[in-house]
């Protein structure tokens, strides 16, 4: 039986960032997604049904910043898990979407795999 890689959509409006965490995200094994913005990334989850996780940056221009997202995504999209990362705040986690994880930049790239791992396999 073929298993279905899973589908990771990176928001990031850094370039550099983005294509770093894209990297990151392929090299754990997945497909990866990428959105400049919280208006593309919305774009993106209402043209695909096959999006399991999105791994989003607070501050980033557009209408709506990471934390908007994730809670737009929880409202919209209930089963799609959330990992949120800023490099300038520490989010609260009662600040996220319940079941959601933060995480301060710099991460390590081996942290982050290991929860989109423990997310995906988590009901």
């Amino acid at each position: 039986m073929f298993n279905k890689k899973a589908v990771i959509l990176v928001v990031e409006d850094s370039a550099l960032i983005r294509m770093s965490a894209v990297d990151l995200v392929l090299s754990a094994g997945y497909e990866a997604l990428e959105a400049r913005d919280a208006d593309e990334a919305i774009r993106i989850l209402e043209a695909r049904a096959d999006i399991d996780l999105v791994f989003t940056d607070v501050q980033m221009s557009g209408t709506m910043d990471g934390i908007k997202l994730a809670h737009y995504i929880r409202d919209q999209w209930p089963p799609v898990k959330l990992i949120v990362a800023s490099g300038q705040a520490i989010i609260e986690d009662s600040t996220l979407p319940t079941g959601s994880r933060f995480f301060a930049k710099p991460y390590e790239d081996h942290a982050i795999a290991d929860a989109i791992a423990r997310m995906l396999s988590s009901p």
